[in-house]
Parts: structure tokens; sequence; C-alpha cells
């Protein structure tokens, strides 16, 4: 298990919000941290721990500018996401992201988009796309979620989804969106589907909030699944200490 770390950006200001918040109809998301810091800042840090992994994700718009600062502080480092299509996402990795993240771009309209899929493939390969499967529990299933985690998807989280998909992506990412931001521990019955049907490596993201969390995804996901932190740590206003979950994520 590996500590991917995340540079949130909304209206071009590093910040931790509350996922469910998130609307595309005004800029009223509840935010839990707004950092004086600027993005490059925070991208030099885990360049100095050396956090392999971590995420730029543009939350709307208006961040353009802050996403190419921080992929400027760390080429090759991060990976980036928001917005990310087939006519961009070469643009990106010229900027420096080491992969491009994906999300509404291939599930739009309650389904997986496969000719946007494979032109996705074609412009950046298999090897630097990371597909974005942030999801929502429904009638006791867990559906894939799009336009700023508002939309539910026909797409199911399954073994069946995760395999075919695995062929045309090197990593997936996943927010449980429902616990994410609030701090009240992890979804580990999502955690446990993941480790158990995902040929590939995945970044969990959402509720981690203590040591304990750590250890209790480590364990839900055998060791296989990564994590993602962001509201509880200390760098974003929480009480988690950062250096504690680097030293405690070393392989």
């Amino acid at each position: 298990m590996q500590f991917r770390p995340c540079i949130d950006l909304h209206n071009g200001k590093v910040k931790q919000i509350v996922g469910s918040s998130l609307s595309d109809s005004d800029n009223s998301a509840a935010v839990n941290f707004e950092s004086d810091r600027s993005p490059a800042e925070f991208a030099s840090l885990y360049r100095k721990d050396n956090l392999q992994g971590g995420h730029v994700i543009k939350l709307g718009p208006g961040n353009e500018a802050a996403a190419e600062q921080a992929l400027a502080a760390w080429p090759d480092g991060l990976q980036v996401g928001g917005g990310i299509t087939a006519d961009n996402a070469a643009d990106y990795l010229a900027m420096g992201a080491s992969h491009v993240v994906v999300t509404s771009y291939v599930f739009r309209e309650g389904k997986v988009h496969q000719d946007n899929l494979k032109k996705l493939v074609s412009a950046v390969g298999r090897e630097r796309l990371v597909l974005d499967l942030s999801c929502k529990k429904k009638d006791g299933r867990y559906y894939i979620v799009t336009d700023r985690w508002q939309t539910f998807t026909e797409t199911e989280i399954s073994r069946e989804t995760l395999h075919e998909l695995a062929d045309s992506c090197a990593e997936f990412l996943v927010h449980a969106a429902s616990v994410e931001g609030m701090m009240a521990g992890p979804d580990l019955q999502l955690v446990a589907l993941l480790a158990e049907h995902s040929p590939i490596p995945v970044t969990y993201a959402g509720g981690i909030a203590s040591i304990e969390d750590i250890e209790a995804v480590r364990t839900a996901g055998r060791n296989r699944i990564h994590i993602t932190i962001g509201s509880a740590l200390d760098i974003f206003g929480g009480s988690l200490n950062y250096e504690e979950v680097v030293e405690r994520c070393k392989d």
C-alpha cells in the first residue's frame, strides 16, 4: 500500500471540499480547507518525499494555470485530471503530467463511451491513462458518478467492469464520493471489492481520518489498495500528521 497525495484545485486555489457538495450550478461547495500555499509548493513537498502517483484534480473551470504550476514543479511526478479529453490529453503530458485521469469524457449519459476511450488510448497510450471510477452506492451497489460526482451512470463497479476497463488503462482512481471530505471513516466495503476484483493498481480516496483508518484500509484492501488523504491531513488543516502518514505507508 502506498500513500499517493493529492492537490485538489477549486477556483484556482488548493482546497479540500466535501465531495457531495460539488455542483455545476454555483460555487457554493462546502469547503473544509483553503490553502494560502501555491500548488507548486505542495508539488515540491511531494517531490521531496518521492510520493509517486499523486494527482492534481481540477474541480471545475478556472484551474488551468494552477494545474500547470503544480505539474511544472514536479515533471513526470503527478497525474492530472479534470476536463481531460482525447484532444487535450497529450498537452497535459507535455506540461509534465505522468498520467491523465479521466472520468466524464468516457462515462457520460449513463454509459461507457467506448469510442472516446479508444480515442484516449490512441492519443496517449494505455500506460499513461488513469480512469476515475469515483462512485456512490445505490440500492446496495456502487455506480460510477460523473459531473462533479452528481450524476449516476449505469456502470456498476463490478468484477466484469474492472476487468473490461483494465484493458484500456494503467490504473484506477476511486473516490468514495459519499464519504469524501467528511473524515468519518473509509468505505471498507468498497475497498474490499476493489482489492478482490481489480487486476491493476487502484488508489482509494474518501473518509480516511486516522492511522487506524489507514490500517483498516490496508487490511480490507489486502495491502493492495493505495490511498490518498485530503482534509484529515495537517497540511490541509486536519490533525493527521503528514509525515507520520508518509512513514507509515513506505514500502
